[in-house]
């Protein structure tokens, strides 16, 4: 097939959507390994959440709206730490942090990663004790770097040169020894898109394996001493299903302990191998639990520290995606539908690109359901689009909808957790929308939805 002028999204035209979608036998039913462990269908065909109808969340709270479910979220946080009980389990707050959710995963026994000033702010903020924070970040500022310093954060994940000079100047001055780890950059292709692969060799993060620099960053630190070099420190992107990955990274990572073993007698303590595990946004992705996460990566680290003659370091993780990016759904108000000359079916929300950039970012897939009703209609396949004034604001680009969906509808979208909120913007002035945590039975605003207000009270001019 030949490229589409108006870019790939717009190249498969025509009723039949891609290979791996399959017509549903009933349009209603609900593929549980998509949604928040609390959705179901109520009695009268509206999806409900903790008990709550989606109709009333939408009366009540408006449209667009994230809907969290919280026991759901507090549920996966469980779960990855019975999963590495003898680990350190990072949240990613990258994925969606507000002081709401800093607050749950304190609760649930879970450190935390910022990669920002604003999101650190966010974690002090709310009261997460700084030594469960990680700081990650390629380009942190010498103010960001100082309110890490002066608050105790627990980890600094160093990046570059430049930042190891900043940070140990810092620590002179103040006469505090930060705890820190090299980023290494293992040279691994992880099978994911490449704007979310982090550990090949030509982009921005860590210090290069193969290059020498990260075995340089290591030596530099330890004979300064200003620093307290506790581990290395691994990522090889997101959204990853394949663990292979997992094992070369590892591999390479524990071959650079043992070489700073023997040129400089010391033992690194602890080893972080990152996060970017998969989850499933529709029927073909398949991701692995947490305790086959934990199984498998224990495997990998024990028998590369064997072969290495490296004592087991003290394991950390990173999940965010897996944490929050189910938990959540984003409910929509459907506008119009249109039909284009036989060619497809389009379903306009009040929503868009401006609170999921994901599929135009990253031509990432969606699923999508009526909410508010059930439908005795023929599956219809559709594009859900947004209202925004660009071609590529399409928020799920193939799903089966009733041939009767129309305007008034509700239409939920899961796996919406991770990044929606996150990379939400104000495109066309647009306020973003607000997150809503329902837990037995009752709702609570965690986020409020902007207004215009908002919007204008930025404007100075």
């Amino acid at each position: 097939m030949r490229a589409h002028e108006a870019g790939a999204l717009h190249g498969e035209i025509g009723s039949r959507g891609p290979a791996w979608l399959r017509t549903p036998v009933d349009v209603n039913a609900l593929v549980p390994q998509l949604w928040p462990r609390n959705v179901a269908r109520g009695p009268a065909g509206a999806l409900t959440v903790a008990g709550l109808d989606v109709r009333d969340l939408a009366a009540e709270y408006g449209t667009p709206a994230y809907v969290l479910d919280e026991d759901d979220l507090r549920e996966r946080c469980r779960e990855f730490r019975a999963a590495f009980p003898d680990a350190d389990v990072y949240y990613a707050g990258k994925a969606f942090l507000c002081r709401a959710v800093v607050r749950m995963i304190a609760e649930e026994g879970l450190f935390l990663d910022v990669c920002t000033g604003g999101e650190l702010a966010t974690a002090l903020s709310a009261g997460m004790p700084a030594e469960r924070i990680g700081f990650h970040g390629n380009n942190k500022s010498v103010a960001e770097l100082t309110r890490a310093v002066d608050a105790g954060v627990g980890r600094i994940i160093v990046d570059s040169f430049t930042e190891i000079d900043r940070l140990s100047e810092l620590a002179r001055e103040r006469g505090v020894r930060p705890k820190v780890l090299v980023r290494v950059t293992v040279g691994v292709e992880a099978h994911t898109h490449e704007f979310i692969a982090t550990a090949h060799e030509d982009q921005k993060f860590g210090f290069s394996l193969a290059g020498g620099a990260a075995a340089a960053a290591a030596f530099k630190i330890l004979d300064e001493d200003v620093l307290e070099l506790r581990g290395l420190h691994s990522h090889i992107g997101s959204q990853i299903f394949d663990a292979s990955g997992f094992e070369v990274s590892a591999r390479r990572v524990l071959a650079l302990q043992s070489q700073i073993r023997d040129a400089r007698g010391v033992e690194l303590p602890e080893l972080d191998l990152g996060g970017g595990f998969g989850i499933a946004y529709t029927t073909q992705d398949d991701p692995a639990s947490p305790h086959d996460l934990a199984k498998r990566l224990r495997k990998i680290v024990d028998g590369e520290c064997a072969a290495e003659n490296l004592a087991v370091p003290h394991l950390s993780v990173e999940p965010g995606r897996a944490i929050v990016g189910p938990a959540v759904f984003t409910l929509y108000g459907v506008g119009t539908v249109k039909d284009v000359d036989g060619l497809r079916t389009y379903v306009s929300v009040d929503g868009g690109m401006s609170d999921n950039i994901r599929t135009a970012l990253y031509d990432a897939s969606y699923s999508a359901t009526v909410a508010n009703r059930t439908s005795t209609a023929q599956p219809m396949l559709a594009r859900v689009v947004g209202k925004h004034c660009e071609s590529g604001d399409i928020v799920v680009k193939d799903e089966f909808l009733p041939a009767d969906v129309q305007p008034g509808d509700l239409v939920a979208v899961p796996g919406t957790g991770a990044y929606c909120r996150s990379m939400a913007s104000n495109y066309n002035h647009v306020p973003r929308p607000p997150v809503v945590a329902v837990r037995d039975g009752r709702a609570r605003l965690i986020v409020r939805r902007e207004t215009e207000d908002d919007l204008l009270a930025l404007d100075v001019g």
